[in-house]
């Protein structure tokens, strides 16, 4: 829960349909409308863009009337929506709506249409108090004139779906969705585009709900109607490729996931250019594939550009941003650079707190990201407030069955267990157990965090019998789900191995270590700071067992690595300097020896732990 992902909406911008009539001079501009009408249901928004301002051009040129220029002004901001240039096609959608109000009246149907136009737009522009200003005006408009055309209704409807969804107001939206979906259905065929806008979208809800089976569904059917109705290359199929990969990605079947990511990124690069929100939320998407699988440097190039990207089209504080702040500062994190990840949090936090309120389930996912950076400085009380806060929210927002719910939990526990409150520990890892186990199934990798933790809390308290069976357990669902190479194992390998070594079973603790460093080193190279505890374990290892010529290159590599971490100045690293003059010692060479165990020495005097 910690990496933020953007769904991808279809919202269907209403253009006002015009007539092609008898080839005269007056009527040119009504051909070029229908060019851009034909360009950009065909996604050639270029094409469309040079059609529409053709048809704005020579409408106002001929003189035609005022509401005529409209529905020019209309089609040409609605192709501007759709590559990303806001602030155009908002001054376009004002205009038409103010003359259709003015020559035609309030309640005509162009005013509703240009109304949900202009709903869309502030959706995506993060306005959601001005989105459900229209919106809401929209409705009450066709609830005034029921005779008229129910695809407007759906319009309006599937608007309003998508404010209560952005907001995290779930229960609201769902009925708006199917209301949109059923009128879709009715008026236009289950298997017409705009149908399967709405699956999308209600899919995308479904997803937001921890009810990724039937978002699945749901994106699958969207997905065929999109590619059969327009061609697998059309950019709105990319939209529907990235959310199918985000639900596949939350189940865990991140192999399966990492296809559909990468085409939907070169669908939306290849129709709206490199520089379109669409783009940057593929990036995002992306990326959080590239993270998960310990890609970090791959990952930051990714969430840099996504975040230039939203900046830049979307403006500094807008949802999205904050999204991509957020999850640039998670891979920062995971890098151990903690100064470049807690203002990247902080500002991602503030963010949202100002655009969707202290309420919503992203600001509850900033919170606990806060939290973890405060837990590792050793802030827990700062922290546990975070957590607590984070799993509130998200009970309230998302259902107290929730996945988030039980990160959440599992975070808080850490906490728990680190003040040695170990009973309230176990009891939030077992209600964290519970939730993962019927939310996502026996087999999903989230639920090894909370097996992993479990253990782990029972190790601590040499309850050995108990923690066995949970990381053996922990293990295979790893091991099944990111194959036995997946650096997501390492944890679970490396507190096996100190199980085993605790209760003398050398053989399978030195299996153990040689496992998870040999899968850290493919996954994170040679000298990533995460190695040294394993390193510095088997090497313990062999030292208790006499192999000292094996000890040695280990204590060299973990020590090495210690001090990039921890300084040079560490009780720690002291303790292993003084177990590797012993190795030393034992191999006669005592002057090396000695001089380690200065270096040791005068560490612990400057800590204050022996007299000078």
């Amino acid at each position: 829960m910690n990496h933020l992902k953007r769904w991808l909406p279809y919202v269907c911008l209403a253009v006002v349909s015009v007539s092609v009539r008898a080839d005269t001079d007056g009527d040119q501009w009504e051909k070029y409308l229908e060019q851009a009408r034909l360009f950009r249901e065909k996604g050639a928004y270029w094409d469309a863009e040079k059609a529409a301002l053709a048809a704005v051009k020579e409408a106002e040129k001929s003189g035609r009337r005022e509401v005529d220029v409209a529905k020019a002004w209309n089609s040409l901001a609605a192709i501007y929506y759709d590559i990303g240039r806001y602030t155009d096609a908002e001054s376009l959608f004002r205009r038409s709506v103010e003359v259709w109000e003015r020559v035609l009246g309030p309640s005509r149907t162009e005013v509703v249409r240009g109304l949900n136009n202009l709903g869309a737009l502030y959706l995506r522009m993060g306005r959601f108090k001005d989105a459900e200003s229209v919106s809401t005006r929209a409705l009450a408009i066709k609830e005034k004139n029921p005779e008229a055309d129910d695809r407007d209704l759906a319009e309006t409807l599937n608007n309003l779906g998508e404010l209560c969804r952005s907001q995290g107001r779930y229960a609201e939206a769902e009925p708006s969705y199917q209301r949109a979906i059923a009128i879709w259905e009715k008026t236009l065929g289950p298997t017409h585009p705009r149908t399967a806008a709405g699956l999308n979208n209600l899919g995308a809800l479904f997803s937001s709900q921890g009810r990724y089976s039937d978002a699945e569904s749901i994106y699958r059917r969207a997905l065929e109607i999109r590619e059969k109705a327009l061609g697998p290359d059309h950019p709105s199929v990319g939209s529907i490729l990235n959310n199918l990969a985000e639900v596949l990605f939350q189940q865990g079947r991140y192999d399966e996931a990492e296809p559909f990511y990468r085409r939907s990124l070169v669908l939306k690069q290849n129709a709206l250019g490199p520089n379109h929100p669409d783009v940057a939320t593929a990036l995002n998407n992306l990326a959080a594939h590239d993270r998960m699988r310990h890609r970090y440097a791959d990952a930051e190039v990714l969430l840099e550009r996504s975040l230039t990207i939203r900046e830049k089209s979307l403006g500094p504080k807008h949802p999205d941003t904050a999204s991509s702040l957020n999850n640039l500062a998670d891979v920062y994190r995971l890098q151990h650079r903690y100064r470049d990840a807690e203002p990247l949090y902080r500002r991602a936090l503030a963010i949202w707190e100002e655009s969707l309120g202290p309420e919503h389930p992203d600001f509850a996912t900033s919170l606990n990201n806060v939290a973890q950076f405060l837990r590792m400085e050793g802030r827990n009380a700062e922290a546990a407030g975070m957590y607590r806060r984070a799993v509130t929210i998200w009970e309230r927002a998302l259902g107290p069955e929730h996945p988030a719910v039980a990160t959440g939990l599992n975070n808080l526990a850490q906490v728990y267990a680190a003040d040695h409150q170990y009973a309230t520990a176990e009891e939030l890892l077992q209600r964290a157990l519970s939730i993962g186990e019927k939310s996502l199934g026996p087999e999903h990798p989230d639920l090894a965090l909370s097996l992993k933790n479990l253990a782990s809390l029972y190790r601590v308290q040499d309850r050995l019998a108990a923690a066995e069976p949970l990381y053996l357990r922990a293990l295979a669902i790893l091991e099944k789900s990111s194959g036995v190479h997946a650096a997501d194992t390492g944890g679970v390998l490396q507190d096996l191995a100190e199980l085993c070594r605790v209760q003398g079973r050398n053989s399978e603790a030195e299996t153990y270590y040689q496992r998870v460093i040999s899968i850290q080193e493919t996954a994170l190279g040679l000298d990533d700071p995460s190695l040294a505890p394993n390193l510095y374990g088997l090497a313990e290892l062999y030292r208790l067992d006499g192999r000292y010529e094996k000890a040695e290159p280990l204590y060299r590599r973990s020590l090495a690595l210690m001090q990039k971490t921890q300084g040079t100045e560490s009780a720690a690293l002291a303790r292993g300097l003084r177990n590797f003059a012993s190795v030393l010692r034992h191999m006669k060479r005592k002057a090396e020896a000695g001089a380690l165990e200065s270096q040791a020495k005068a560490i612990l005097q400057a800590q204050g732990f022996v007299s000078r």
